[in-house]
């Protein structure tokens, strides 16, 4: 297996920053190892120890097991208070306190409504246990002794065995890399399934092990790994391993962890140190933030209020109830005879008669538990979760070129996305494409790179001014066929090998040079073609490099120790390969904002290449090397204007000794094994980082991805205002707000930072107490001020402002007691665009607005770093772009542009919205209409506790004759079709302001449901109490008076629901008509038996059906019940009309394409747009008609 060892591309030092690496002495390791969090020990290929007492390998993610199923699914289905409302109804309705005949029928719905929960838990539950079983037996080759391995399942691994993983395969465990088929012992990971990055990590196991790249070097190998304690940290790994009489420093280096996936590397050998539920990914598997609706949260409200008005009627009964109990025997005369109240229980005794209420009270509780609909909350999950698949099944949301849908990954939220306020955006990846391109540079003072970004073209339409022709070179570089991904860059004075004609040739060649060697790239050889492309950590990275190569600087290799490159000589004008002996990475991180590299040239010189960002890199500089620093920043100014990424490069030349003594230093901090190893290197890297020699600044554009500025346009009509918050520079994320139309030049920017003088030179003077007070105070000076402006201003419909504040002065805008001024300016602006802020401050930011303002809040951002605003915000929507899959990991609903965050709104939010709103209302009326009538049916017989309907009629009710329409209902309704939703935006408005769930709606659901009841008895009372029924003569007894009401309250339920819903379509005339004929089929079917049947046998069939009577108070009932609906829907969409309304009105009398009506309807604005292009040329006509005004008055006599 030797010879299969690869020898092309390889590389071992991204991450290490020695040579070497010398063995530990004992007196160098921490006192941490084998101290409390710090306990593990893993004996390396000891089969007679393997495992210890370790946990196995075997993993679940399910919820439930065989045995826990039942009484776990139990206990959370009546976590519920309703449920356990209806658990309390069930076991009454088998006392004799029951209105019911059969107890068993009163418990069938709460039966049916638990077993659908648990059936659906257990459909959920199996399929991760399935998913479970699938990783659980996948297999991987284990040394099982004298240098055999062989393949068992991955539950069977233990703790010390030593795996072989090959190429594409996932990692079965934690483990500790020992060597590969790469000679130096490297492999390349994916890490997409644990942190979402979708580019390569690169690991590298210890030289010491490196030699085992045989099965057979195994026979003999024995090591002892003392290390970390299991915890959740993916970043950091404390250890040793001890082999013979040595110890070696283990790092996160060495550690491969579950679910990452082996690439680009044959095979590797590894030793397991964490296993099963130990490993680091389980570690981190945490439940993702509980998110509740508001409408969910009002909807409990509601039922407490229906339970309210449950609890008051039952007194009322059994109020009324005592009173007549105890005047049923009054001077030895018995009023009501037919009850016997001189033989009777405790029930009508009216010597008992207070007790007999209060039992009277609880049988009314049970046969008016009709209030509160015992379906809904079942009726609510089926249709959100066949809700979702409108959107996952979306074409116009569906990214043909990267093969990704929209994604609903939770059904919870779905109305929510109807009643959005404010959209929290990240800016790069999510609004712009997180691809970058080099666009410019500035080299010795000199800036080069004549293309135009889409920013400048915003400025210039701002500015009113036009592009110059020469500068037009960009327009036609995306339909370049040949073009080079990542390279933008047009400039004839330095491309094609021309720059060695510049004045300055010298520095040019030293600034591509430190481009291509600078860096963690790994270069990939295309095997038929040759030509190389880069694996890099950043698309910035990647673009660098490809700037490099285009301009004469190709990175071809790398090795253990060196880089290569095909460099253009200057002299012979030839391509010449030089080799860079490379000695050390010293890594970026966000704390140091910059990279650098130690290489050795062919001249032996040493040197240090470093680029970064331009507030730490300007401070690095020596007093000879800051030539350029007066038109390298002018140039990053302009840069930063038109919107572009920048990194600062500058080098230095190292003596021997300097270089020794920072290399015995470093090599030292860095076998550390303790908490502040990470502080002692960046300690090291600080001495070496200095007196550096400016070459110039690189600028690269992350363009705004397709349909930005319209999306945002169109949001911005809906009335959502939008924050942007990102980690970029202010003048970056200006200009970008520019281009995306979020600011325009009529706007008034309130700009708060830290830059003032004073605040500067106390910073310098190192007096953190004194600059922290004085920051404070200038950012609470400056919110006042721009809670001052916008209190001016207040009043004009043109006035618009933007709050533009910085990562340090969020820092203390966010305390206690600053946050809530903060908050009144912001939401008092336009625009919000916070820059340079952390990921946690995104976080905080969002949890501001969410909680001081009760508004819903919608974040959406693409990278790890907006994970936390994801699930801090009402609503999280990842974008699956180029930084990875981690914020769609952790995010509610998943798409692939931000363009389609308009649709995801506009149009399936105000569809969710208006349905689940209507569908929650219809379903309190229908259980209003019937129940109300058992309450006047009660009073019309003195309060008896007697039922209307029969046993079967009450439970079928909700379960079966009106369920199927209500979830057409919540499935298919539109008032509004998708185009007229997005011509329209401004309708999204009433979920904002929840005008279809509001208090005075939901109330006028309620009182329609009891008129409509009262309607339904009176009618069928009075219409039936006097004269005959049927031919013989016969009147109507109680069940024939049940079935007619029952019929007439299933047709005008029915009817009302069809007269409500927006879009009839025929699924909805299938389930509502269905509805009622299945009553009548059920009516036949209760002629077949009496057992089947009791009350209700024959009652159809014998009395209704030939009762001419019958079908005439149906249809007068019916007609009579929905007079007043039908009465207060046509006034108020003829005099006051919502604004669908008048969207429905220009549909039905097509004047949809009449532009000047529907242009009247856009100006019904329910809020003014102030950002957006839209707003800007509206601005603009403003005021060229307000000039032409003012000349129309001078020139007036």
């Amino acid at each position: 297996m030797g010879d299969g060892r690869r020898r092309k591309l390889h590389l071992s030092k991204i991450y290490d920053f020695s040579r070497g690496k010398k063995p530990l002495r004992d007196d160098d390791l921490s006192v941490q190892i084998g101290g409390p969090g710090f306990s593990r020990v893993v004996l390396c290929n000891d089969h007679e120890a393997i495992g210890l007492n370790y946990k196995d390998n075997y993993v679940r993610t399910t919820k439930y097991t065989v045995l826990t199923f039942f009484p776990k699914s139990l206990y959370e289905q009546f976590r519920r208070k309703a449920n356990i409302y209806f658990l309390t109804l069930a076991i009454m309705a088998f006392t004799p306190l029951s209105p019911t005949s059969s107890p068993i029928f009163s418990s069938l719905p709460l039966s049916i409504v638990l077993a659908a929960s648990m059936i659906k838990e257990a459909n959920e539950d199996w399929k991760r246990h399935n998913q479970d079983t699938k990783v659980n037996n996948r297999e991987v080759k284990v040394h099982r002794g004298h240098g055999n391995f062989d393949n068992i399942v991955w539950k069977n691994l233990r703790v010390g065995d030593i795996v072989k993983v090959e190429k594409d395969d996932f990692f079965p465990a934690d483990l500790v890399l020992l060597s590969s088929n790469y000679e130096d012992a490297i492999c390349y990971v994916e890490t997409m399934n644990l942190d979402g990055e979708t580019n390569l990590k690169l690991k590298k196991a210890l030289e010491v092990t490196s030699g085992l790249n045989e099965e057979v070097n195994f026979r003999n190998f024995k090591a002892v790994i003392k290390c970390e304690d299991p915890n959740a940290n993916l970043y950091t790994f404390v250890g040793t391993m001890e082999i013979g009489e040595q110890q070696y420093p283990l790092s996160p280096q060495q550690l491969l962890l579950r679910d990452s996936k082996l690439r680009n590397t044959d095979y590797i050998y590894g030793v397991v140190v964490f296993t099963g539920h130990d490993t680091k990914v389980m570690q981190n598997s945490v439940e993702p933030p509980s998110k509740r609706s508001k409408i969910e949260i009002r909807m409990d409200k509601i039922v407490y209020l229906l339970f309210s008005f449950m609890v008051l009627i039952c007194l009322i009964g059994s109020i009324f109830f005592g009173i007549a109990t105890r005047d049923d025997i009054e001077n030895g005369r018995i009023t009501r005879w037919y009850l016997r109240p001189d033989d009777a229980t405790v029930y009508f005794d009216p010597k008992r008669a207070t007790i007999a209420a209060i039992l009277h009270f609880l049988t009314g509780f049970m046969m008016y538990s009709n209030f509160i609909p015992i379906s809904l909350f079942v009726t609510i999950e089926i249709v959100k979760v066949l809700q979702c698949r409108f959107i996952n099944q979306d074409l116009q949301m569906y990214y043909e070129e990267a093969d990704k849908p929209a994604l609903a990954r939770t059904s919870n939220l779905n109305e929510e996305l109807g009643q959005v306020d404010t959209i929290l955006s990240d800016k790069t990846g999510t609004l712009t494409r997180n691809s970058m391109e080099f666009m410019k540079c500035s080299i010795a003072g000199t800036a080069y790179g004549r293309g135009i970004t889409e920013v400048e073209r915003a400025m210039a339409k701002r500015k009113g001014s036009p592009l110059n022709i020469h500068e037009e070179v960009r327009d036609s570089i995306d339909d370049t066929p040949n073009i080079v991904r990542g390279f933008n860059f047009k400039d004839e004075r330095i491309m094609n090998g021309q720059w060695i004609n510049e004045p300055r040739s010298e520095v040019i060649q030293k600034f591509f040079r430190l481009l291509a060697i600078c860096h963690t790239a790994i270069p990939v050889v295309d095997d038929e073609s040759g030509n190389i492309s880069y694996e890099a950590e950043s698309p910035d990275e990647a673009a660098f490099v490809i700037a490099a190569r285009e301009l004469g600087f190709e990175f071809y290799q790398r090795t253990q120790t060196s880089i290569s490159l095909h460099e253009l000589d200057p002299v012979s004008k030839m391509k010449v390969e030089r080799t860079y002996t490379l000695l050390n990475i010293l890594g970026f991180n966000s704390s140091r904002k910059r990279m650098s590299v130690i290489v050795r040239n062919d001249e032996g010189q040493l040197l240090l290449l470093s680029k970064g960002a331009d507030s730490v890199m300007f401070g690095r500089l020596a007093n000879n090397g800051r030539d350029y620093e007066v038109q390298t920043q002018e140039h990053m100014n302009e840069y930063a204007d038109a919107g572009l990424r920048m990194l600062v490069l500058a080098y230095r030349e190292l003596s021997e000794e300097e270089y020794i003594k920072f290399n015995e230093e470093f090599t030292e901090a860095k076998n550390l094994i303790s908490a502040d190893r990470d502080e002692r290197m960046d300690e090291v890297e600080e001495k070496i980082e200095k007196n550096l020699i400016l070459l110039g600044t690189t600028a690269v554009e992350d363009k705004l991805q397709h349909g930005v500025p319209e999306c945002i346009d169109k949001l911005a009509q809906a009335g959502i205002k939008i924050w942007v918050l990102t980690g970029d520079k202010m003048e970056t994320a200006i200009n970008i707000g520019f281009a995306c139309s979020l600011l325009r030049q009529e706007m008034k920017q309130i700009i708060i930072n830290l830059e003032t003088p004073e605040i500067k030179a106390l910073e310098k003077e190192g007096d953190k107490s004194a600059s922290a007070k004085a920051s404070k105070a200038s950012v609470v000076h400056q919110i006042d001020e721009g809670k001052a402006q916008l209190t001016a201003s207040s009043g004009g419909s043109d006035n618009a402002f933007a709050l533009i504040i910085d990562g340090n002065s969020l820092v203390y805008a966010l305390e206690d007691d600053v946050e809530k001024k903060f908050l009144d300016l912001a939401t008092g602006c336009a625009s919000v665009i916070c820059c340079r802020t952390s990921p946690k401050q995104k976080a905080l930011v969002t949890r501001l607005f969410k909680v001081g303002t009760g508004k819903t809040t919608l974040a959406i951002g693409d990278g790890a770093n907006d994970v936390g605003m994801l699930q801090e915000a009402d609503i999280g929507v990842g974008i699956s772009g180029v930084e990875g899959m981690q914020a769609v990991m952790s995010s509610d609903f998943a798409i692939a542009q931000f363009q389609y965050l308009e649709r995801l709104l506009l149009v399936h939010g105000h569809w969710f919205y208006r349905r689940i709103s209507l569908m929650i209302c219809y379903f309190f009326y229908l259980n209003l209409t019937y129940g109300f009538t058992l309450f006047l049916f009660e009073a019309y017989t003195s309060f008896s506790g007697q039922d209307l309907y029969n046993d079967l009629f009450m439970i079928l009710y909700s379960i079966l004759f009106t369920s199927f329409p209500v979830v057409a209902l919540g499935v298919f309704d539109q008032d509004v079709p998708a185009q007229f939703c997005l011509k329209f935006p401004l309708s999204y408005q009433e979920g904002v302001q929840n005008v279809l769930f509001s208090w005075p709606r939901i109330l006028g659901w309620i009182f329609n449901g009891v008129l409509s009841a009262t309607i339904i008895f009176f009618f069928c009372t009075k219409a039936l109490e006097i004269q005959a029924f049927r031919k013989g003569g016969e009147v109507v007894d109680f069940e024939i008076l049940g079935a007619t009401m029952y019929t007439c309250v299933m047709w005008v339920v029915n009817c009302q629901l069809a007269i409500s819903v927006s879009y009839l379509t025929l699924r909805h005339h299938i389930y509502i008509w269905g509805s009622i004929i299945a009553w009548y089929l059920y009516l036949c079917v209760c002629s077949i038996s009496p057992s089947f049947s009791t009350t209700a046998y024959m009652v159809f069939i014998e009395a209704c059906a030939p009762a001419p009577s019958f079908w005439l108070i149906t249809l007068f009932v019916v007609i009579s019940s929905l007079i007043p609906y039908f009465t207060y829907s046509a006034i108020q969409k003829r005099f006051f009309p919502m604004y669908h309304d008048m969207i429905q009105l220009i549909r039905l009398y097509g004047q949809s394409e009449d532009p000047e009506y529907s242009h009247m309807v856009r100006q019904i604005s329910i809020q003014p747009t102030k950002v957006g292009f839209t707003a800007r040329v509206e601005a603009k006509s403003r005021r060229l008609r307000q000039k032409l005004h003012h000349r129309t008055q001078l020139l007036a006599p």
